[in-house]
């Protein structure tokens, strides 16, 4: 497990501090609630105590509680997925303003 002290501060400005990393999974002693990240992750800082890495189009995976501690695993969204997820919307936007049943 990595001995930084990692922060995270989402897109409206929420900051989740104090977390430790092992992997890919940022732990912390305070309950995560899922739905601070709901519509937050377009812009996401993470800071290990030495430097910002900014993250664009993320989004949460899960949140596992462990113990005392509460696990979670955020994800970089692929630009290949994000024009799949456009392309479906759109054609879902077409097909009902054409009244078509898909």
């Amino acid at each position: 497990m990595d001995d930084k002290i990692y922060k995270i501060t989402l897109a409206d400005g929420t900051v989740i501090d104090n977390l430790k990393l092992n992997g890919n999974n940022f732990i912390s002693p305070v309950e995560i609630d899922e739905t601070i990240f709901d519509g937050n992750c377009l812009n996401v800082t993470i800071n290990d105590g030495e430097k910002d890495d900014v993250h664009t189009n993320m989004e949460l995976v899960q949140i596992t509680k462990m113990g005392e501690e509460y696990w979670f695993i955020l994800r970089d969204v692929p630009e290949n997925e994000l024009a799949f997820i456009k392309l479906q919307s759109d054609i879902e936007y077409i097909a009902m303003m054409s009244e078509i049943e898909l």
